[in-house]
């Protein structure tokens, strides 16, 4: 029987390339984003579903999982918590609108995904949960204190559901992706700017252009849809998948160093 998966956030980036990955492989692909009419790329391939869906919204999730269900296929078998963004910015200059809206899509809204699809998987006794989180859920950089926030978020809320949901032979797993080449550090990030406050200018100045050399020179986001296909197929217990973006040395460096040396390791390359 053919395997179907959800995916979050379809329309560019890591989530475009884990749609056509799954879809090469023979897979039923149900491609959400907010807004499917703007994308073409996913139209033409067989076996693919697109559809309407904004995490923040739960009218639009519980559609979504309902028409991938009922009227298109009749499981569900993964479900990939790819979609989200960075508020990107020095944290006093943040609006309390724009630090709700980052925990909304990138927390809340993965939680909600991730509700609507367990009694599918509890009453089929199966089911695989990929959460996409980032090297930034173990590991700080400046300016991204608030993505940094929920990356960590979706690391514990993650390493903890596993637990309560194995006995319903359902699995979870964490993807941590390092720097990708992708608009990530464009239309995927919301800058935090405050009229009146300059106090930052010149730090934020310092760092951005090696925060976005840093993107420019990560891995393509096919790299990372070939590592959550693998997470989603290899029948294994396993949590945390490194994916891209040298992901795993500097997870190793974070896991090894002591917080000084690491940090001096941060400044340097960011700083300066």
């Amino acid at each position: 029987m053919t395997k179907t998966v959800l995916i979050t956030g379809a329309s560019t980036g890591i989530g475009l390339a884990t749609a056509k990955r799954f879809q090469q492989q023979g897979w039923n692909v149900v491609a959400t984003m907010r807004s499917p009419q703007k994308t073409s790329d996913l139209t033409t391939l067989d076996n693919t579903l697109s559809l309407q869906l904004d995490v923040t919204d739960s009218d639009s999730i519980a559609q979504a999982v309902t028409t991938a269900l009922v009227e298109k296929f009749s499981t569900i078998d993964v479900l990939v918590n790819n979609a989200g963004y960075a508020l990107l910015g020095a944290f006093e200059a943040c609006t309390p609108e724009q630090i709700e809206r980052q925990f909304a899509t990138n927390v809340f809204g993965l939680m909600a995904v991730t509700r609507a699809v367990l009694p599918h998987f509890r009453e089929r006794q199966s089911g695989t949960i990929i959460n996409i989180a980032s090297i930034g859920g173990k590991m700080a950089f400046p300016l991204y204190s608030l993505y940094h926030s929920t990356k960590w978020a979706v690391e514990g809320f993650s390493d903890s559901l596993r637990y309560e949901l194995e006995p319903f032979n359902i699995r979870v797993k964490i993807i941590e992706p390092g720097p990708i080449k992708t608009d990530f550090y464009g239309r995927s990030t919301d800058p935090a700017t405050r009229p009146g406050l300059t106090a930052y200018d010149a730090f934020v100045a310092k760092v951005l252009p090696k925060l976005k050399q840093a993107g420019d020179s990560g891995s393509l986001p096919e790299v990372t849809a070939e590592v959550i296909y693998q997470a989603a197929t290899d029948s294994s217990q396993r949590l945390r998948y490194p994916a891209g973006g040298n992901a795993g040395l500097l997870l190793l460096l974070r896991k090894l160093l002591p917080d000084r040396i690491f940090s001096t390791i941060v400044r340097s390359s960011t700083i300066g």
